[in-house]
């Protein structure tokens, strides 16, 4: 039915040009006219979806690992922007109906170009299966050879003789034959009836052509289509694959008639999508930096499980201990850890908890090697641990069941990392990991959907003060706690003993852009030695993994030198508490190391790590950068000249600067010693009052 009606439209367009392949572009050209309103739905149906991708993207990365939620909400999305996604198969739909019907109106030039009835037109491709004995009759083709056997003009006499047939006596047989050889079916030097599988020759051509078009229709939808351009490289190459493959076989197997509409209507689909750009701009719709934003948030968090991937063992566990978790009902009290290196930021508080409490303590760990899970072995009633990798922790933190729960990791709420959507009154508690300011070494607002936040010392305090304040944090509490890692420093330093007696100056840089590696080793090295005192280089591990050249070399251009080590062993902290002196840049050992043995520290004045480019707003005068004149001296990586002179004083000069280093000591940091009895008792408190909220409601 529907050849028919294809055919009976091409017929009126060949009336108007007398060629075969000028009435198929005509053909082509009505049919985008006619379809054009289609087109334009379709535009509007795109740019509504892309519109939406910042919302779809929001949601994924919002219930991130959660793919019943993600889809359910996605599907409230569609519903309340009344789209349908299936909308955008319809065209394909239309082009794949329309694309059948004419290569049917195609293949039978005689019935409806020559306009042959069809008891007729089946006698005269009898005869011509007849003359062509390799013909077969299933051919769908058949009227194309038809018109060739015609037009050769060998066998008129037999087409002719058809007239004397009975049941044809009210046909002009003659007119018919005549009709058939005027029909013209070239185009270009090609064949249109001819078929390239069969035929060879130049006809090859047809589906090379054929797929080019495809191939640069695709290439121009991927720029141009406001939908398809949003797509991944992946699906983006699928298309192409597919529609070039397509466009290949139509060219190869079936007439070029066919192939020539294809690729006709392939260059007329990039001039629409061009115009359509034009009067229904996308640019006027969508928000394209809100989208750029959302994909790049959501890429990174699809990267997690590319570039962190587990092990077969380590999958095994995270699975059992999935489970294990949400297994466990009326958890009062979690940790979370992103490393082994974390545990040390928590340990005052948990050894109080194990010591004077019966809570279980719930610690997750996202570090299969951990060491929390040997303490587990020590308090197996006490301690449940949890391996849990970053991306399946996406979904636990989303489902958590928790009164409390501690981190030290800041941005919570802010990326992958959510606040439960199953438990909206349980108290979050952020732990810092440095004694400096927050605000200058976070990113800006990372600890906004934290309720409280532990201060090391007074003016970390004042500065989340003055963050509650400008930014409205009106319920954020505030705990004057202290340095759980400094009193266990302290208490470590205290035990030990000095293990060597000559003076020690140690250099330690930090791992972060322009230190004291990039900017001045070298020349710090070349000022220092040959004085009585000891240099020991005691470089980021980073550092070790990324140089190991340059450190392999200063072992070489040092190892005759008995007052210079290159130490690249980090498994003791003997070195950093039997210095004398150290000289860092902007690492937190420098503030550690002063208030842990009150001696002094001498800063390389490298840039200044800021992670947080609006800290100005709370404090134009960090912590870090003012503490290092109470404590030490500070010198310009440009001014080295003389620095063994700086040295010297201030290895002279210890106890001036103990003094003053002790005052700063007592002034800046909270609870000395009792830092995590204070942490933990507040932790106590708080588990407590949700006990007791739990019971009366």
């Amino acid at each position: 039915m529907l050849g028919k009606v294809l055919g009976f439209i091409l017929y009126y367009c060949y009336l108007a040009v007398k060629n075969y392949g000028l009435a198929i572009l005509l053909f082509t050209l009505v049919s985008k006219i006619v379809l054009l309103p289609l087109s334009i739905w379709v535009q509007k149906n795109s740019i509504k979806m892309v519109k939406m991708m910042p919302f779809i993207n929001s949601i994924k990365i919002k219930y991130f690992g959660d793919k019943d939620r993600v889809a359910e909400e996605t599907s409230l999305l569609y519903k309340k922007e009344k789209y349908n996604p299936l909308a955008s198969i319809i065209p394909l739909f239309i082009q794949i109906v329309i694309l059948i019907g004419l290569i049917g109106a195609i293949n039978h030039p005689v019935s409806y170009i020559a306009r042959v009835p069809e008891d007729l037109n089946d006698e005269m491709i009898k005869l011509t299966l007849a003359h062509n004995k390799d013909l077969n009759e299933d051919s769908s083709s058949l009227e194309v050879n038809l018109v060739e056997d015609i037009q050769k003009g060998k066998y008129d006499e037999e087409y002719l003789k058809l007239q004397e047939n009975e049941k044809f006596k009210d046909y002009d047989v003659k007119k018919y034959v005549e009709d058939i050889k005027d029909l013209n079916l070239s185009f270009l030097g090609f064949n249109l009836g001819n078929v390239a599988s069969v035929d060879k020759g130049a006809t090859l051509f047809v589906p090379l052509i054929a797929g080019l078009s495809a191939l640069l229709l695709c290439l121009c939808q991927n720029k141009m289509n406001v939908l398809q351009k949003q797509q991944s490289k992946g699906g983006k190459y699928g298309t192409m694959l597919f529609s070039v493959g397509l466009s290949l076989y139509l060219g190869y197997f079936v007439v070029a008639g066919v192939a020539l509409y294809w690729v006709i209507s392939n260059l007329l689909a990039i001039v629409q999508q061009y115009l359509l750009n034009i009067f229904i701009n996308p640019k006027k719709y969508v928000d394209y930096e809100e989208l750029e934003r959302t994909q790049k948030e959501l890429n990174e968090l699809e990267s997690l499980e590319k570039t962190n991937k587990l092990t077969k063992e380590e999958k095994k566990k995270q699975k059992q201990d999935y489970k294990k978790f949400f297994k466990i009902v009326n958890k009062h009290l979690v940790f979370y850890s992103e490393s082994n290196g974390f545990y040390k930021y928590y340990k005052g508080i948990i050894e109080y908890l194990l010591k004077h409490t019966k809570l279980t303590i719930h610690y997750i760990t996202s570090d299969f090697n951990d060491n929390i899970f040997k303490l587990e072995k020590q308090y197996p009633d006490r301690i449940k641990a949890y391996f849990i990798a970053e991306k399946k922790l996406i979904t636990l933190m989303m489902k958590m069941e928790a009164d409390v729960v501690v981190m030290t990791m800041p941005d919570i709420e802010n990326y992958h990392i959510k606040r439960s959507y199953m438990r909206k009154d349980i108290e979050y508690i952020f732990i810092p990991h440095s004694m400096g300011s927050l605000n200058l070494t976070m990113r800006y607002q990372s600890m906004d959907h934290y309720d409280t936040v532990f201060a090391v010392g007074m003016d970390q305090k004042e500065e989340l003060e003055k963050e509650n304040k400008v930014y409205g944090l009106k319920n954020r509490k505030i705990v004057e706690y202290g340095y759980t890692l400094l009193d266990q420093m302290i208490e470590d330093y205290e035990k030990s003993k000095k293990t060597n007696k000559e003076k020690t100056v140690l250099i330690a840089p930090s791992w972060q852009k322009d230190n004291i590696v990039d900017l001045c080793l070298d020349e710090l090295l070349e000022e220092l030695k040959g004085h009585d005192y000891k240099i020991i280089v005691r470089p980021h591990p980073q550092h070790v993994r990324h140089m190991k050249e340059k450190f392999e070399g200063l072992k070489k251009l040092y190892e005759n030198d008995k007052m210079v080590e290159i130490q690249t062993d980090f498994s003791s902290n003997n070195t950093v508490f039997d210095a004398d002196l150290v000289i860092t840049d902007w690492s937190s050992i420098g503030f550690e190391y002063a208030f842990t043995t009150l001696k002094p520290v001498l800063f390389i004045d490298t840039p200044v790590k800021v992670m947080n480019s609006h800290y100005e707003e709370i404090n134009p005068n960090p912590f870090n950068i003012w503490i290092r004149n109470e404590i030490g001296e500070v010198v310009s990586p440009k001014k080295l000249k003389g620095v063994d002179k700086v040295v010297d004083k201030m290895l002279k000069e210890q106890k001036t600067y103990s003094k003053a280093i002790e005052k700063m000591k007592n002034k800046y940091v909270y609870n000395i010693g009792t830092s995590g009895e204070v942490g933990a008792k507040y932790i106590i408190e708080s588990v407590q009052k949700k006990i007791k909220e739990k019971k009366d409601n």
